[in-house]
């Protein structure tokens, strides 16, 4: 077993639930988020956000707008919409439930081994 890779795919898993909660506290720049992502060790670079907020976007889930920049080209803006709104609420549900049941199991097995 490739104990990267899983570790990987774990934090990949979460990617979505964590850029709707980023975004849903206010607006966000893309680089904003991945300041946010790598603050809590979730590193991710542009490469693999980027894809990720378009799916969210044609999805319905974020939408965006462009604002001007005093350092350059304008620049995107992502927002949660009320549908992104309602999906963070389910995955959000979804996340507790999935670690209550991952901590009893994982509790079971060192009960288990003792």
């Amino acid at each position: 077993m490739n104990i990267e890779n899983a570790i990987a795919q774990m934090k990949k898993g979460v990617l979505d639930l964590c850029i709707l909660s980023i975004i849903s506290e206010e607006e966000a720049y893309p680089s904003d988020i991945i300041n946010k992502l790598k603050s809590a060790d979730l590193i991710v670079v542009e490469g693999t956000l980027y894809p990720i907020l378009s799916r969210l976007k044609n999805s319905g889930l974020l939408e965006y707008h462009w604002k001007e920049s005093n350092a350059g080209p304008p620049r995107k803006y992502f927002t949660i919409t009320h549908e992104g709104k309602q999906a963070l609420a389910v995955l959000l549900q979804s996340w507790h439930q999935f670690v209550q049941s991952v901590n009893q199991s994982i509790t079971k097995i060192k009960t288990s081994h003792e």
